[in-house]
């Protein structure tokens, strides 16, 4: 055993005082210092307000973005407080808040009953991560405000500033995200910002929040959001290009001393059976918890009752099954508790057992009565449920079948699959090539041992539009099913995964677009958790290739053209246009795509399930008009249009 000279005593235990913990490991605060971190700063932010409407203190919050890419966040609440910190005698109890870690109201005394944000380390965090953030509030009578610089270090203290306007109270925030430490960039994305804003709208009735945008030709775009239905409205917004079943949204709330629970639902004609989206004190659960088990346990009993009770199931008929009566269903489930705890992978399952006994009697009772009070809407859920419980028995057996046919063949895997060698799912990945010709080349230019190659023929099922039965009949989803290995819908188990890298090859035009957008309504409907645990990628095939000096360069799509143009000006070579993955020798396609020490992959993610799912209704669904809609306000976003 070598000896080494490095010392190890007290003097090297270093101790990260105050925000520059925040600062050395940003990631562990905000997840990434990529996009997805530098909109969870405004959201810290935001929360904090939320919080104060959720108290009853707060109607309307206003988040600008400046000219100059700073964000600023106003509410007409309380204001935060101004006076003497008891445990920090030389500040004040604004200036805790924006430099301590997990300071607040939220933790502990009477200052919210409930809140949200998730990790509880608030405005402190963005003061860290920011060069720059000032504050106002407005308290008794008066107007503070207060400074920071370079990463939260004082500037100004807290000092009164002027008279606040008339009646007035209420908390502004200014601040400028720091580039050194977002290195990708500090430009905020209205579109992500909105998609939030909307859905804490939703979650708040009658909460108003609007959206200014200053960034654009001197037009400060304005965006409001208000719902005065609440969750009622979030309902009828995510079935909107869905055809619902009937007009009525039905809606519930009940509430103990330490809890409340609010629940709207609709059914659609459609066949998906995964419409149920919970929040816990404004938070995406998106891996459900205890008050979905409360709603689907009461939602199953209740409806199986009913139909008995009205004939639509005899005696000896078997009772319906959840997933049959959740077939079609969209529902919302928001709860509000003192004391949340979250679970799971991504720290996004509820795991209060208390919420799941005051959910369960609520539906329990509230569902009841309404089924009962509404005869046509309920005849028409009990009939669907028992279609859909039909088409599931079918279903079964097709899937008995293609069972008995997997151990005749053994390990069960489709023929087309060329698997890996290693049998470690965390070390392997399989792609998912449209074509045989593409198919054969990425066959040939792979890594043998850790990848593995399943070609796919032409558009697959629109499972969108497809119950259950139809979808197991098709040869391509009956091998994407076997090749992954963990089942699907109600029995997928991300336990039995054989890889954990599921990538989507396809080519870069509109066809190889269309086909990952089929393959991702797929994964997305039937494997929910291979998307919520980031285990879905998308490989980026180039789309052009010139040459430099005989050498040949790749270049991605028409953005990195653009920019391969400004760094070589006098570059006047012809750019090939690559139309196919099949056009590519091995060689290439390993250099561009597959290579993992040069290759490029996205990852998929879903940060609001629900949002996700009206993006898919609305790609993949029978509306035309909601998606020539989505299409032409999303298409700015577009890197690249192949006409």
């Amino acid at each position: 055993m070598t000896q080494t000279t490095d010392s190890y005593s007290a003097e090297d235990i270093q101790v990260l005082e105050g925000l520059e913990a925040v600062r050395k490991r940003p990631g562990m605060y905000i997840g990434s210092t990529g996009p997805t971190g530098l909109h969870h700063l405004v959201y810290e932010v935001v929360d904090n307000a939320v919080d104060e409407a959720m108290a009853g203190h707060c109607t309307q919050i206003e988040v600008e973005i400046l000219k100059d890419g700073a964000c600023e966040v106003r509410d007409n609440g309380r204001g935060i407080p101004v006076g003497t910190h008891h445990q920090y005698e030389d500040l004040s109890a604004a200036e805790v808040v924006l430099t301590v870690l997990h300071a607040g109201g939220k933790f502990g005394g009477d200052g919210y009953k409930v809140s949200g944000g998730l990790h509880g380390v608030g405005v402190s965090v963005v003061n860290a991560l920011s060069s720059k953030v000032e504050v106002e509030i407005d308290r008794d009578g008066k107007r503070h405000f207060m400074s920071f610089k370079d990463g939260g270090e004082p500037d100004q203290k807290l000092a009164i500033n002027g008279d606040a306007p008339k009646d007035q109270t209420g908390t502004t925030v200014r601040f400028w995200p720091d580039i050194q430490i977002f290195k990708e960039g500090i430009d905020f994305r209205a579109n992500t910002l909105l998609e939030r804003f909307q859905m804490m709208a939703f979650l708040n009735k009658g909460l108003e929040i609007t959206f200014i945008d200053n960034r654009g030709n001197g037009n400060n775009k304005k965006t409001s959001y208000k719902y005065d239905g609440g969750i009622k409205d979030f309902v009828q917004h995510v079935n909107t290009s869905k055809e619902a079943l009937f007009e009525k949204v039905g809606f519930f709330q009940d509430q103990d001393d330490e809890q409340e629970v609010e629940i709207a639902f609709q059914w659609n004609t459609g066949f998906n059976s995964d419409g149920i989206h919970s929040f816990a004190n404004g938070i995406s659960t998106t891996e459900g918890g205890m008050h979905e088990q409360g709603f689907r346990t009461a939602l199953t009993r209740v409806v199986n009752k009913y139909a008995r009770d009205n004939g639509q199931l005899n005696k000896s008929d078997d009772g319906l099954q959840g997933e049959d009566i959740r077939e079609g269903l969209t529902a919302i489930i928001s709860v509000r508790l003192r004391e949340p705890q979250f679970e799971g992978q991504t720290k996004s399952k509820l795991g209060n057992v208390s919420i799941k006994s005051l959910v369960e009697k609520a539906t329990g009772e509230h569902l009841r009565d309404w089924l009962e009070e509404n005869p046509k809407e309920a005849k028409l859920i009990t009939q669907k449920a028992v279609q859909a419980a039909r088409a599931r028995i079918a279903a079964r057996t097709a899937r008995d079948a293609t069972r008995r046919k997997s151990a005749l063949d053994g390990a069960g895997l489709p023929g087309k699959l060329t698997d890996c060698s290693s049998k470690d799912p965390e070390e392997s990945e399989l792609y998912i090539v449209e074509g045989n010709s593409a198919g054969g080349s990425a066959k040939d230019a792979r890594d043998p041992r850790i990848m593995a190659i399943l070609p796919i023929r032409g558009k697959i099922l629109n499972v969108e539009r497809s119950r259950i039965d139809k979808m197991l009949n098709n040869t391509e989803v009956q091998a994407l099913i076997s090749a992954i290995g963990a089942g699907f819908g109600d029995e997928f188990d991300i336990e039995k995964i054989r890889y954990h890298k599921i990538v989507l090859l396809a080519d870069a035009d509109v066809d190889g677009s269309h086909i990952r957008t089929l393959l991702l309504t797929f994964l997305y409907r039937q494997m929910k958790e291979l998307v919520l645990n980031g285990h879905v990628y998308i490989a980026q095939p180039p789309l052009f290739s010139t040459e430099v000096k005989k050498s040949k360069i790749y270049l991605k799509d028409e953005h990195a053209r653009e920019l391969f143009l400004k760094e070589n000006p006098k570059h006047k070579a012809d750019f090939g246009r690559l139309k196919g993955l099949g056009e590519m020798n091995s060689d290439e396609l390993w250099d561009t795509t597959m290579d993992p020490e040069k290759r490029t992959l996205l990852k998929v993610t879903v940060e609001q399930a629900s949002i996700a799912d009206e993006v898919f209704s609305k790609l993949m669904g029978e509306d035309v008009e909601s998606r020539k809609t989505f299409i032409q306000t999303n298409a700015k976003d577009v890197r690249f249009l192949d006409i």
